[in-house]
């Protein structure tokens, strides 16, 4: 232990930048953990889907229309924003949809500060959907 407060007092500044990557580091796995607490793969969210879980698409109409998640309402993602109260009608919960993810994660995170419960995301959006041959109607 000697050792050790003898090296760190002679290399104060190295000590301090590991130090500093570290909580860096961690802050930053943190942070990605806390986004992605409510991201689901699209094999789950077709079972949390079955479960009854409402399906709320962010895209914009012409994206929607061209295809999307059978059952899906569209509600822009500003609308939704501004009325939050439409996702009240369902207790079990909404799976929020985008292009990639990206999107629905970030609207996720402002609805859950919002203190909205039981909002799930799928990983990699409608593309990822997409990608696992999952269904998608066109209106």
């Amino acid at each position: 232990m000697q050792e050790f407060a003898e090296f760190a007092s002679a290399n104060l500044f190295l000590v301090t930048g590991l130090i500093a990557s570290g909580l860096a580091v961690l802050f930053y796995e943190l942070r990605l953990k806390a986004r992605d607490i409510g991201s689901v793969s699209a094999a789950m969210a077709v079972r949390v889907i079955n479960d009854g879980v409402a399906v709320i698409d962010l895209r914009a109409p012409e994206l929607f229309a061209a295809g999307h998640i059978v059952d899906a309402k569209n509600i822009p993602e500003a609308k939704l924003l501004e009325e939050p109260a439409a996702l009240d009608g369902n207790k079990k919960g909404t799976l929020l949809v985008c292009d990639t993810g990206s999107r629905s994660a970030s609207v996720a995170t402002q609805l859950r500060k919002r203190a909205t419960q039981n909002i799930f995301t799928i990983k990699g959006g409608l593309a990822a959907w997409q990608q696992e041959n999952l269904p998608v109607v066109r209106d």
